[in-house]
């Protein structure tokens, strides 16, 4: 279950990605109620929020390109850099009361930006450090740790900010990337391939043609813009209101729901880190398809067991594709330019998470809530589902060495 770690620079990737998932998972609550503490009022944190989207979807393209061009692990350590200074200076900020929202707001702006390049070099690193064999298990491990302080960071950082302050959450996340920092030297990694007289046009150029020259790829990204607007919207808006004004679901039930989700994506994990995956794109979307039962129950009849049980499964499902696509990616495209192809995947989808937000909050307010999930429901199924009629992704299997060293 394990193999990947028998490659040392995975090793120390690994460990050093831990580490910040673990203190930064407390980020999001933290920056929350440290917004709060300088401005009660909804509008300024929704100001802070957007900045830091905003940012990475502008660079996240540049962040491609240049983790196609440098070194992937210098580049996450400079990035970790930026983010001790930005986050820092939050922090100092609280400690000593002198913070303001537009101040906020522009390092929320500055540590979206350095995400932006920190993810595409992340994605394009994982081949580099694991055999081909041990790619499934590798994306597995970190999907764990991912899923395992998403149910349990909140509350962590919920139990920090409340005795100590959200300036403490921000020192323990800056101390994560502090960490990280000189695990990642220990990563020793290939030089990359000089492109002499490329541009900046050029490369992205190139990295849009690799995109859009495979099928399955942009077919599927498509269908997540809208996939994830649905998501975004109906689950993280919609679930909430519901939770809020329902006594049959309410805000504790709400709370066990999204947590019952946690729990199906880190049981799946451990099965992927034992069971290949033969045919990625197809059981993965596949999988992403179950998530229209637990929308659609929300719309109709939201009890909590009956909804955490279907939420458990969707979130199995949602792994299945997460980890295969990611497989798939790294076994179908080339490693010199995986980070730009990896940077058009990730610009699909962020840039469609605000949208799907305002578009949901309007409908709330507009229309029959319950119409509105069910339909979403019915919707996000149908893109799930049409994407396997495309021959490229229900046909794309494995490397077949891949699969016999997997289950041997």
């Amino acid at each position: 279950m394990l193999g990947a770690m028998q490659d040392p620079g995975f090793r120390w990737f690994f460990i050093a990605r831990a580490i910040t998932l673990i203190t930064g998972s407390m980020s999001s609550i933290a920056l929350a109620f440290a917004v709060l503490q300088v401005d009660n009022d909804a509008r300024s944190l929704s100001y802070v929020l957007t900045a830091f989207t905003v940012a990475n979807i502008v660079f996240v393209l540049f962040g491609g390109v240049v983790a196609d061009r440098l070194p992937r692990a210098l580049i996450i350590q400079s990035c970790y850099v930026i983010d001790i200074l930005s986050m820092g200076i939050v922090a100092a900020l609280l400690f000593t009361g002198t913070a303001t929202i537009p101040l906020l707001v522009a390092l929320a702006a500055v540590n979206g930006a350095s995400t932006a390049f920190v993810l595409p070099a992340m994605q394009g690193i994982i081949p580099q450090l694991t055999k081909p064999e041990h790619l499934q298990q590798a994306n597995a491990m970190l999907s764990f740790v991912r899923s395992a302080v998403t149910i349990g960071g909140p509350v962590i950082a919920g139990i920090l900010v409340a005795t100590a302050g959200p300036a403490w959450a921000m020192v323990v996340q800056v101390a994560g990337w502090a960490l990280a920092i000189p695990v990642l030297a220990l990563v020793r990694l290939p030089p990359p391939a000089r492109n002499e007289g490329s541009t900046l046009l050029r490369d992205l150029r190139t990295g849009w043609d690799e995109f859009r020259s495979r099928t399955w790829l942009w077919v599927i990204v498509l269908a997540f813009m809208i996939m994830n607007a649905i998501h975004v919207g109906a689950w993280g808006v919609a679930g909430p209101y519901i939770a809020k004004n329902d006594e049959l679901l309410g805000i504790t039930g709400w709370g066990w729901v999204v947590s019952a989700e946690g729990v199906g994506v880190l049981l799946m994990t451990i099965v992927l880190m034992r069971f290949p995956l033969r045919r990625p794109l197809r059981l993965g979307m596949i999988g992403m398809a179950f998530f229209a039962v637990p929308l659609t129950m929300l719309g109709l009849h939201p009890a909590v067991v009956l909804l955490a049980i279907a939420a458990l499964i969707a979130g199995a499902g949602a792994e299945v594709f997460s980890t295969g696509w990611n497989v798939a990616l790294m076994e179908n495209v080339p490693t010199d330019k995986l980070s730009r192809v990896s940077s058009y995947d990730m610009l699909g989808s962020f840039v469609v998470m605000p949208i799907g937000t305002l578009i949901y909050g309007w409908l709330i307010t507009h229309a029959d809530i319950g119409v509105v999930l069910v339909t979403s429901g019915v919707i996000y199924a149908v893109c799930a589902v049409a994407t396997l009629a495309v021959p490229s992704v229900w046909r794309m299997g494995r490397a077949a060495t891949a699969v016999k060293v997997a289950e041997s």
